[in-house]
């Protein structure tokens, strides 16, 4: 059964940068799409940015466009998200996910979820 865990969250200041990573097992991320989605304190989750299984299709959300960059291993079966420029608003928990995505933004086409990790931009 796969599982996804997710790294690389922390602290950092306006303008810093991090890299997120999601690490699978149980099973292969091959062929599947993965994505980040995020959540803030109040809102609801939204899609950041998701990355097709089958050719280079990309997709981000308007907010992070220019900003963000989504990238996977196979080998290693691991999907990142390298994060530039962080904004305040940007903080919030930050979950990978994997699954047929068929319309890469939308949540439901994932069934399988990290557990998070924090992000958090503050001076």
């Amino acid at each position: 059964q796969l599982q996804l865990v997710e790294s690389g969250g922390g602290l950092v200041q306006p303008g810093g940068s991090l890299r997120l990573s999601c690490v699978a097992s149980g099973s292969t991320l091959d062929f599947l799409a993965a994505g980040w989605f995020r959540q803030a304190p109040g809102k609801e989750r939204e899609g950041v940015s998701c990355i097709s299984g089958i050719d280079t299709t990309t997709w981000y959300a308007d907010s992070v466009k220019g900003r963000f960059t989504i990238s996977r291993d196979n080998a290693l079966n691991t999907v990142y998200l390298q994060m530039n420029g962080l904004k305040p608003e940007d903080t919030a928990i930050y979950y990978c996910a994997a699954g047929l995505g068929r319309t890469l933004y939308e949540a439901s086409e994932y069934d399988t979820w990290g557990q998070g990790t924090q992000v958090t931009v503050s001076s």
